[in-house]
């Protein structure tokens, strides 16, 4: 099976860059950045991961047959492509320097059985909407980053489920094991790393397709809308910002500017997973054949949680050899010599746009803990992306199901610019578990649309409950409102 990588170097809709145009120079804030490029790690190959404790990895029955699939890996074509690998993190590292914002989302887990185009290309119109918002309201670019195309494996608290009496072990993602709970689809199977290799592939050629094909052209920004969103108050926003947005774009084309070919056509769109199943991530690593460098293949950019990033541990020591542009989550269990020492860890180099730090914390403890820690790396002049993940630190339990409160949600993202205001450093991102299927996940939202006795009526998710369409799209409203309130610009006012 012949995989495609998902291409292009456009960071935003509203203000593109076409490939092979000319990016503005950024202007780097320490000299220790000018001139950074990527680097060979010394002491560290593909495999040296293997000298250390992984922890969060399954136990195989037979490692004999996971030998086999991981030579089978290694035989396949990559995903993506190195090169746009480092365009991704040179749009990233316009984000460091605050003049872009990176927007990342989708599914908790991705699924076997859930898979389609049509559920591809609903998460994605609904990042093309977040996006839309958050340009024309803040007037930056935005990166966009999808939880797609390789989020299986999920890291659990337990490594064995009880329900009446009978414990199991946990499910990790359906490239590990089924979450079915019976004594057969618990035991982790190999085998499963190959089906997954191969959705992933067929999820980057739908990307693509939807990416360069014609589906993202501005043109199209009213088609954009979900059906169960159309009526609602989100869907009457997004259709009021299209409007201003089509009477923008009939002012270009009426200045001669060619709106209808080149970058107003498509957008860029990059994958992301959280490296967690390190045999899937050896086995699709790659060298470079123009650089001499080592990069994982398996997506554009690579994250790390917070129960993965011992800094003695395995997954930090794979990481730090490949150079794709990194992710780490920390929580309010982080210091600011602990991240400090992550930061010398995976971007020795000081390279912008090589590691983004995923804030996830919850409201208060974000108060609490956050300005000391960007106290310290702005005293050091390291350069970072500050990402919120106000999802995982505000998660509950309501009428029998794992949820979230989108008022909590919220509250930490409110809480992250406020702290970044404060400390005068820069809200790079958000990273949120969404989807664009009609789902009844998270409480609450606009007119309080989601109740507790709503859950039990669409939630749909295999592990963490997801924004919906309007949910998501309520959030980018905020945000961006936030941008402009931090840029010293009016609200964004949307008329009919």
């Amino acid at each position: 099976m012949v995989a495609s990588a998902v291409t292009g170097a456009m960071v935003g809709l509203g203000a593109p860059t076409a490939r092979g145009s000319q990016r503005p120079r950024r202007v780097v804030a320490s000299a220790q950045a000018v001139g950074a490029a990527p680097s060979k790690t010394e002491g560290w190959s593909p495999s040296s991961w293997r000298e250390k404790k992984a922890l969060q990895m399954p136990t195989y029955p037979d490692e004999s047959k996971v030998k086999l699939v991981e030579a089978e890996l290694s035989r396949q074509p990559p995903l993506v492509f190195a090169g746009e690998c480092r365009e991704l993190m040179s749009t990233l590292g316009d984000v460091a320097m605050g003049q872009a914002f990176f927007l990342q989302g989708g599914d908790c887990a991705e699924s076997f059985d859930e898979f389609s185009t049509d559920h591809v290309r609903d998460t994605f119109r609904v990042m093309l909407q977040m996006a839309l918002i958050l340009t024309y309201g803040s007037a930056k670019p935005v990166v966009k980053v999808g939880r797609m195309a390789g989020q299986f494996a999920k890291p659990r608290s337990d490594d064995f489920e009880t329900i009446d009496g009978v414990s199991l072990p946990s499910y990790r993602g359906d490239n590990i094991n089924g979450d079915a709970f019976t004594s057969d689809a618990r035991v982790p199977d190999p085998e499963r790393m190959l089906r997954a290799y191969h959705q992933c592939s067929s999820t980057s050629n739908i990307l693509r397709a939807f990416a360069t094909g014609g589906y993202a052209a501005m043109s199209r920004v009213h088609q954009w809308n979900l059906d169960f969103v159309e009526n609602s108050e989100m869907g009457s926003q997004f259709k009021n910002l299209a409007n201003s947005v089509d009477e923008s774009m009939q002012f270009m084309k009426a200045c001669g500017v060619d709106v209808d070919s080149g970058p107003f056509q498509g957008t860029d769109f990059y994958t992301s997973h959280e490296g967690l199943l390190l045999p899937y991530e050896q086995a699709l690593t790659r060298l470079d054949s123009t650089t001499g460098l080592w990069y994982d293949c398996s997506a554009h950019y690579i994250w790390l949680g917070e129960r993965t990033r011992q800094l003695d541990g395995a997954h930090i020591e794979f990481l730090r050899g490949i150079n794709n542009p990194l992710g780490v989550k920390i929580s309010q269990k982080a210091d600011a010599d602990e991240v400090l020492r992550l930061i010398d860890a995976l971007n020795p180099n000081n390279i912008p746009g090589r590691l983004t730090m995923v804030c996830r914390m919850g409201a208060e403890n974000m108060y609490k803990v956050m300005p000391g820690v960007l106290q310290a790396v702005k005293r050091e002049g390291r350069h970072v992306v500050w990402q919120s993940d106000p999802m995982h630190g505000n998660t509950i339990k309501a009428a029998g199901y794992k949820t979230r409160k989108f008022d909590d949600i919220r509250g930490e993202l409110r809480s992250f610019f406020d702290v970044h205001e404060q400390e005068g450093t820069y809200p790079g991102g958000v990273h949120l578990e969404m989807t664009g299927k009609n789902v009844t996940e998270c409480l609450g939202g606009v007119n309080e649309t989601v109740g507790e006795e709503d859950l039990a009526s669409r939630y749909h998710t295999h592990c963490d409950p997801r924004l919906n369409a309007s949910q998501s799209l309520e959030l980018a409203f905020l945000i961006a409102e936030r941008l402009r309130k931090q840029a010293g610009k009016q609200p964004l006012i949307v008329r009919s």
